[in-house]
């Protein structure tokens, strides 16, 4: 992909994603389901609960990501990450008990 070729990303996803998946994989998460579904709903859950920042190029993606990627950013997503955690964690929408 060239730098300059349009694209449609939600760099908040993006962000979002990446700190759900870590922090599934972190100690203090350990009992928590990490199948596909129970992802999924922690991040669309998450998502809800945060503005999108959608952008059309990776330059302003990039841009995007560095204004975001704060302390405070990083913190309230956090928060709201691991609201929806323990949402879905409670009320878990996969069919079998996952081994993962």
């Amino acid at each position: 992909m060239n730098m300059s070729d349009p694209i449609l990303v939600n760099v908040t996803e993006e962000i979002v994603r990446g700190l759900v998946s870590f922090l599934l994989r972190g100690p203090e998460y350990q009992t928590f389901c990490k199948c596909e579904i129970c992802e999924f709903d922690t991040v669309a859950l998450t998502l809800n609960a945060l503005p999108s920042k959608y952008v059309t190029s990776m330059e302003a993606r990039d841009e995007a990501f560095k204004e975001m990627n704060t302390p405070g950013n990083i913190e309230r997503i956090n928060k709201e990450i691991i609201h929806a955690l323990h949402v879905v964690n409670k009320y878990p929408r996969h069919k079998v008990e996952p081994t993962s």
